[in-house]
């Protein structure tokens, strides 16, 4: 059963200008397949980024998630409402009719990037009360650093040990700034923390020796940090 489905528009391969579009969506909040979706998306091109990139779309993320302006072009793509002349990448989640297990299905036709910022541009549409937990699933997605797609659907769908940490925590901007490194007296700016969370991200991962149960808290806590600071320098 068809469970949410993304359209992404985006330019084509010798197209001499970056656009993206959304096309048709099929996104239900409710169940949240929809969300989902768009953070299994991100999830399954993110490893395909250059490190620069991948700190620019937090950047993105943080920046739709809190309503800014987001001025375009941005991450090197226009995002736009036109669809003329703009090539066509579908993805969709499905779910078994009798054990409600999901799977994935994807158009890997398209560059890694537009599909990404689809999905992205996309959780920001949602409805008010579907855009916290969506957010938080693009936020697990955006560290993920690849593996099956029943390895990403059970990290996205794991236990909200990101969520209950940051409000146990609030904004402890002192503890933020030290789990990333930095001085009790520094003032980061935004590109700061990104690198620095994922220069972090990289040593925590098991690929790098880690104890996985070890290496996923870890994870879990630099991405606290990293939310508190970049909500504190905005």
């Amino acid at each position: 059963m068809l469970a949410a489905e993304l359209e992404v528009r985006h330019s084509r391969v010798v197209a001499p200008t970056r656009r993206v579009a959304l096309g048709e969506l099929f996104l239900p909040t409710n169940p949240p397949d929809g969300p989902l979706l768009l953070a299994a998306v991100v999830g399954t091109f993110v490893p395909r980024l250059d490190p620069e990139l991948r700190d620019d779309l937090d950047l993105l993320i943080d920046d739709l998630e809190r309503r800014r302006r987001v001025a375009q072009p941005r991450l090197r793509h226009r995002f736009q409402t036109d669809t003329v002349g703009l090539g066509r990448s579908r993805h969709r989640l499905y779910r078994d009719d009798d054990t409600g297990e999901a799977s994935l299905s994807y158009d890997d036709a398209g560059h890694p990037l537009p599909q990404i910022l689809a999905a992205v541009y996309a959780s920001a549409l949602l409805a008010s009360g579907a855009r916290p937990h969506a957010f938080s699933l693009l936020w697990r997605a955006s560290h993920w650093d690849g593996g099956s797609d029943e390895a990403l659907l059970a990290h996205l769908q794991g236990p909200d040990s990101i969520g209950s940490l940051f409000r146990r925590r609030g904004t402890d901007m002192a503890w933020a700034l030290a789990a990333l490194g930095f001085e009790p007296d520094d003032a980061p700016e935004r590109s700061d923390v990104v690198r620095r969370f994922r220069d972090a991200v990289r040593g925590a991962h098991p690929d790098h020796g880690a104890e996985s149960a070890e290496a996923s808290m870890r994870i879990t806590e630099l991405t606290d940090a990293r939310r508190i600071l970049l909500s504190l320098s905005a």
